[in-house]
Formats: structure tokens, sequence, C-alpha cells
């Protein structure tokens, strides 16, 4: 990796898991990275234990990627005090076993893994220029995944694997899709599966449902850390500092679904998320 000094960078879902060991590793070689965290009790918990041993530029805005003012504000705070994006991790995941809507009434896991990060990534555009790098944490998962559009908002015969694998397709589609329309700007576009990694984010935050599950599996799981290496790697690596449009594993190109890569459905994806965040 070379070094990131002068650089900005933004991480989403930056206060636990993966996203904590994103910013570490950015933070580590010398970017000014904003953590972009929904609570600010466990926002400011991150940031005072990622500064506890270690000097890091560090900055926590909060944002609620489920509420399409509190990322339109975000993007707001981030033009009036920094002007400029270098690197942009879109970390933050939600799954749920039950359907949840997002405040527009989108069903919580495409509105929040694919909507609220479209619109963040879109909003964040003008202000990336030639060589600034978008990196999108997808999954595996995707490969199981359809884009729902008679019923998007899965109202009828929602699961949470339906869910789920529709907004990691939605999120290679999208990487496929910005990558490009960008390919004349110099601005790369990529995603990754990181792997099988022990994260809190099937754990419910109010009841603390599915802890002791996670906590039983955690030994056949990787480690956050090691989870985040993909992500790291595709954000500052100058192996890939031209690469663009690609799904990454384990640091290195790897095969997608079928469905990833038609490129008509990536289109009618984008211009679906456009309305969205346009209505």
């Amino acid at each position: 990796m070379g070094r990131l000094d002068e650089k900005i960078a933004i991480v989403t879902g930056a206060n636990s898991g993966m996203g904590m060991e994103t910013t570490k590793a950015l933070a580590d070689e010398g970017a000014t990275v904003i953590m972009l965290c929904r609570s600010e009790r466990r926002g400011r918990e991150a940031l005072e234990k990622l500064l506890e041993k270690k000097d890091r530029k560090l900055d926590l805005i909060l944002c609620d990627l489920g509420d399409f003012a509190s990322v339109r504000d975000f993007v707001r705070q981030i033009k009036e005090k920094y002007g400029r994006v270098d690197i942009l991790v879109n970390n933050a995941g939600f799954i749920s076993l039950d359907r949840q809507e997002t405040k527009e009434g989108l069903e919580r896991q495409f509105g929040i893994n694919h909507i609220g990060h479209f619109l963040l990534t879109t909003e964040l555009l003008d202000m990336m220029k030639k060589g600034a790098r978008i990196v999108v944490v997808a999954s595996g998962a995707h490969k199981a995944g359809n884009i729902h559009f008679d019923d998007i908002n899965l109202k009828h015969g929602y699961n949470v694997v339906r869910a789920y694998s529709q907004s990691k397709l939605a999120n290679v589609l999208f990487t496929k899709e910005l990558a490009r329309r960008l390919s004349d700007k110099g601005i790369t576009v990529n995603c990754c599966h990181p792997g099988a990694v022990a994260t809190n984010m099937g754990v419910d935050r109010d009841t603390g449902f599915g802890k002791t599950i996670t906590g039983l599996l955690k030994p056949f799981f990787l480690t956050p850390e090691k989870g985040a290496r993909t992500a790291v790697f595709l954000a500052v690596d100058e192996s890939v500092k031209d690469t663009t449009g690609e799904y990454f594993y384990k640091c290195k190109p790897a095969g997608s679904s079928k469905r990833s890569k038609d490129m008509e459905l990536a289109r009618k994806l984008f211009e679906l998320s456009e309305h969205i965040v346009n209505k």
C-alpha cells in the first residue's frame, strides 16, 4: 500500500466490524477518515477506541442511510468541511429476519444496502476527481439474488434470504453500471465479497437477538480485520488503480453471477434507483 497522506476517505458503518477495521487501516496509512455512523453513542465509542493508542486523523459524522434527508445532510457537511472525497468505502450493511421499512417506505435491506448507498455515492460524485476510488462491499449472497422489479419492496412473500440477496445483487449491478458511466472520468468503482465474517450485522441492537448464535459460530468465521482486507486493497493498492467494474474476493478478481453481468439489468436498476431518490 502507498501512503494516503492528504487523502480524504469515507467509510460507512465505521463503528464496528469490518467498517472499523477499514477505518483503522486507511487512517494508519495517513488518510483522514470520515466515519459515517448512524448511532452517536456507538460512533463515539468507536472513535474513542480508535484514538486510544494511536494518533489518527478521524472525524465522526452521523448519518442514517435509511433516511434520504439524513444522507443529503451528511453530503452537505462533507462539502462544507472537506470539499473533496478521494476514497469512498460503502461498507455498512443491514439484515433482518422480519420485514422492516426505511423512512421512505422502502424494504429496509434494499433501502439501506443499496438505495442509501446509491444516494450517498451519486451525491458525492461531484467532489471526486480523477484517481478517486469507490469500493462497494457486496457479498457472495448476490448469486442467489433477483431484482424483483414487480415488487421491489417485497411486500409479498418476504423472507430474509430473498431480501438480502436482492440487495447484494443490487450492489454488484450498481458497481458495474456506475463504473461504465464513470469510465471517462478516471474514477474507479469495484465491489467485493468479504467472505464469511463474524460481525454484529445480524444482531438486533434493541433485544440482543442473534448474539448467542454469532458467538457460537465465531470460531468458523473470518475476523473483521481479515474480512476488511479486500475492501482496503481495492481502496489503496497501486495494482488496481486502473481496474474498474470488477468483483473481487481475497484481493483477486472473482466470478460473479451471470445475472450480475447483465448490463441491461444494471441500467434498469440504476434508472429505478434514480427515480426512487428523486421522487
